[in-house]
């Protein structure tokens, strides 16, 4: 038995090979409400003129969705599946570690209110970006660290704040980062694909349970964006 549960965890922590991947389909097969349970706005919708949008991974994304959707700024958030291959994966699909998914959260915020610097810090802050594919007792290539830009300062924001939080996690003893830093577009070159909303009952999970799981856990390290730092 324990040969079994190892072999499958090792395998579910190795990013499937596309065309191994589950083929997945045309359309979503669940329906969404549409509505934030919290904020009230709709988690479909394109971002209002003058906000943005950004896609992270840190870990199951019940608490990481929660994290974002309690920055004032933030329009609304909601979580799903991105970086992989399958198209409209569900949730099960995700956990065989056959669709190259990782669980994300949406966020789409204004930076005249919240800035990207915030957004990025907590995003950096809230887990522990050195642990490739797994997040505390999580495992899996679901479960790893990964952050999709929309646009062109997102991406030098991402990359320079990758830079500056590696020195302090070295300095605090922590390897090196592991986060996958691609564009949401899959027109551009290596882009991650689209991000696929995850089915009605995990939107604002921990609004609806709030006793419910939360596996993240941060390193406790300030990121130098950070209002701690």
């Amino acid at each position: 038995m324990f040969d079994f549960l190892f072999s499958g965890t090792a395998l579910k922590r190795r990013m499937v090979e596309p065309a191994q991947a589950l083929p997945g389909r045309e359309s979503r097969v669940y329906p969404l409400h549409g509505r934030h349970a919290v904020l009230g706005t709709p988690i479909e919708a394109e971002p209002p003129a003058g906000m943005e949008e950004i896609v992270v991974a840190m870990g199951c994304f019940w608490g990481a969705e929660r994290l974002f959707w309690r920055l004032d700024g933030v329009w609304t958030t909601a979580v799903g599946y991105a970086g992989g291959y399958t198209p409209n994966a569900t949730y099960e699909e995700t956990c065989t570690g056959q669709t190259g998914h990782t669980e994300a959260v949406r966020v789409v915020y204004d930076p005249s209110v919240v800035s990207l610097e915030r957004i990025l810090a907590t995003f950096w802050e809230g887990h522990d970006p050195t642990q490739g594919m797994r997040q505390g007792n999580d495992m899996g290539t679901q479960y790893r660290s990964a952050v999709y830009w929309t646009t062109e300062e997102q991406r030098a924001a991402v990359q320079r704040t990758r830079e500056e939080y590696a020195t302090r996690l070295a300095g605090a003893g922590y390897g090196q980062i592991t986060t996958e830093v691609r564009a949401l577009s899959p027109a551009l070159p290596d882009g991650a694909g689209p991000f696929y909303y995850a089915e009605e009952y995990h939107q604002q999970y921990l609004h609806k349970n709030p006793n419910g799981y939360c596996g993240l856990g941060g390193t406790g390290v300030a990121c130098p964006t950070g209002l701690g730092a």
